[in-house]
């Protein structure tokens, strides 16, 4: 009897589902309103550069942080969110199904993202939250623009629940069998989203829209900073994991391998899990009214997020090597000549997988207390951001959508459009190496971020950083390039594409991989550990600070520049 559990445990005969049209709507819509997203933030980010090379004036009296705080927004949150929550019911419906109720309940998260994206749109259109992404306090939005934000939040904890609930009912049907590893993931990444933005819901529930409606004289500015990096580093990870998905149960089945070790990509995203959400304060490390102790010991659960990253960079190499050996490709490094180089479902992720080697090792600057001091606050920090969530994820997403487009909409991936994808990724690496580099280098040159020219460029060191601006200025304008060669391939795999049926790639198991231990479907497990070390590393400096920090900044609008 044992033994007849255990078999059905670690059963791999499972074949990947059918997505029926009515599922496939409603993800093409998530990925489409991210495509869309993908074009207005691309749009503002281009002009970002030009106005901050001094290139150009912008008319109409539109203001830089608007478009500023509109790039940021549409890009950072609202395109990375559409496309996750959109490729995640995907890979659900794929692995565990989707029932009609459960369907219905998920177009109900979507139009109340949908609602919020269009409030926070509106108010940042008519120049009335000019507060950057991050929003920080004492700068003052319109309350559309929270209450904007709040629903948007609200519409992916409800796609949260039925990931929840889809898992919930298909283990109910497969007693003893293992959650598939796809849907796993899925389950950890929105379990460390939920999780994560309970503290920017409170902030702006409890802080922000009372402050913003007058009914509030003052906001506790550590109190609303501190809520939003408990938020802010894992919505790093929230980004990154559904690339790590790809990388781990999808990248093997495009060039012809096997998931090297089910268990090791669960261990990563449970470990990802505990050490992604406490950390929050490795963001703060300059601010005042917190504890060194505490900066200190969020700086070390920061770096242990190492781990996984380089579990997961083994195992890919490791998938990579196995495949090409068995293939008969000898020598050190003769494997790497079986990669499909020439396939642009691989291409695409695998440069996104390179740009994360310097990209991690930006972080660990970021991370680190003194090295910290040199760049905090300047455009090498932005520089870091896009060549981490710009880059490495971005491009996975891209790498993702050459096939998961033409699967849903029932169609396929050309030779001619692989191509044209082939030429948009050396397009978007060439644009990105460029203005990435340029913002690293101004940035240690203290070069600020968030600062138009106008604010700067009379001054002596304008002088020092005005072929770096340009670079950046010349990057963005490839990037941009980039991004409309990118939407008119979605656009043709979407509708005009040959009709046919394009494969949803979902690799196996190595045959003689170690049986993956039970306890991983233990899911409360890795929530109260999680909700512990939470507790363990904010409880402390969170008292201290509301205890003993001033209240806050008079409700009046700092100059952002200055920020």
């Amino acid at each position: 009897m044992a033994m007849e559990k255990l078999e059905r445990f670690y059963d791999k005969s499972r074949l990947p589902l059918t997505i029926s049209k009515q599922e496939a709507r409603l993800y093409m819509t998530f990925i489409y309103v991210a495509f869309i997203s993908l074009a207005i933030g691309g749009l503002m980010g281009l002009l970002q550069t030009l106005v901050r090379s001094g290139t150009i004036t912008l008319p109409w009296g539109i203001d830089y942080y608007q478009i500023l705080t509109l790039h940021g927004v549409i890009l950072a949150l609202i395109m990375t969110t559409y496309f996750i929550i959109g490729f995640q019911h995907a890979l659900m419906g794929k692995t565990v199904g989707m029932s009609d109720k459960q369907r219905k309940t998920a177009w109900i998260g979507f139009w109340v993202m949908v609602l919020g994206t269009t409030f926070a749109a509106i108010t940042i259109l008519l120049g009335r939250a000019n507060v950057l992404y991050t929003f920080y306090a004492p700068l003052k939005a319109h309350p559309l623009f929270y209450i904007g934000l709040a629903l948007v939040i609200i519409g992916s904890w409800i796609a949260a629940f039925v990931n929840w609930h889809q898992v919930y009912k298909w283990k109910k049907e497969h007693p003893g069998e293992k959650t598939p590893l796809l849907a796993f993931m899925v389950v950890i990444n929105m379990a460390m989203w939920f999780i994560a933005s309970l503290g920017v819901a409170v902030a702006v529930l409890v802080q922000f829209i009372p402050w913003s409606l007058g009914y509030a004289e003052t906001i506790n500015v550590l109190v609303s900073r501190t809520l939003f990096w408990y938020f802010g580093h894992p919505l790093v990870y929230f980004w990154l994991l559904p690339a790590y998905m790809a990388w781990y149960a999808i990248i093997p089945k495009i060039i012809g391998g096997k998931i090297f070790s089910d268990s090791l990509a669960r261990l990563a995203f449970v470990l990802l899990l505990f050490f992604s959400i406490p950390v929050g304060f490795h963001h703060q490390l300059t601010e005042p009214g917190i504890d060194p102790t505490w900066k200190f010991i969020q700086v070390v659960l920061t770096f242990m997020v190492v781990i996984p990253s380089l579990m997961t960079a083994f195992s890919m190499f490791a998938t990579f090597e196995i495949t090409g050996r068995k293939k008969g490709f000898g020598g050190l490094f003769g494997w790497l000549k079986h990669l499909p180089w020439k396939d642009v479902r691989f291409l695409a992720p695998f440069i996104g997988m390179l740009a994360f080697i310097p990209g991690g090792a930006g972080g660990i600057i970021n991370a680190s207390h003194q090295m910290n001091a040199v760049v905090h606050n300047t455009i090498w920090v932005t520089g870091h951001f896009h060549i981490t969530v710009a880059t490495t994820v971005i491009l996975t997403f891209f790498g993702i959508a050459y096939w998961l487009i033409p699967h849903l909409t029932g169609r396929t991936l050309t030779p001619a459009i692989n191509r044209l994808g082939i030429i948009q990724t050396i397009i978007w690496t060439v644009g990105m190496t460029i203005m990435s580099g340029a913002m690293h280098i101004q940035g240690l040159l203290g070069g600020p971020r968030r600062s138009s020219y106008s604010e700067y460029g009379g001054t002596e060191q304008a002088t020092e950083w005005i072929w770096y601006q340009a670079a950046q200025a010349i990057g963005g304008t490839i990037l941009f390039i980039g991004i409309i060669l990118m939407v008119y391939i979605v656009i043709k795999l979407a509708f005009f594409a040959p009709k046919g049926n394009e494969e949803f790639p979902i690799a196996e198991e190595e045959e003689n991989a170690e049986p993956t231990p039970k306890f991983f479907d233990n899911y409360k497990l890795w929530v109260a550990i999680t909700i512990a070390l939470i507790l363990f590393a904010y409880t402390i400096p969170f008292v201290d600070i509301i205890q003993n920090s001033p209240p806050g900044s008079p409700p009046f609008d700092w100059p952002i520049g200055n920020s």
